[in-house]
């Protein structure tokens, strides 16, 4: 299945892309961020991010269906 992806922050840094459509036999956002982890080098373990699929909010094992958008949102610091 093909599904986007969006990158914010640091993983738009490591991925040095802030999107891109990827195939994919990953079933749930779990296994995508694992096998997108592998392709990019991700340093943010997959407890620590936020995830949506379609905008919506979803939890790390909410599965896939070809063409979801999917953004990963890792915490991000400030003031």
């Amino acid at each position: 299945m093909k599904i986007t992806i969006h990158y914010f922050a640091m993983l738009r840094e490591q991925a040095r892309r802030d999107e891109e459509s990827r195939e994919t036999n990953a079933t749930t956002v779990a296994e995508l961020y694992a096998e997108l982890t592998q392709a990019h080098g991700f340093t943010i373990p997959a407890g620590n991010l936020r995830a949506a699929v379609n905008d919506a909010f979803v939890k790390m094992d909410a599965p896939l269906r070809d063409g979801d958008v999917v953004t990963f949102i890792p915490p991000v610091a400030g003031g």
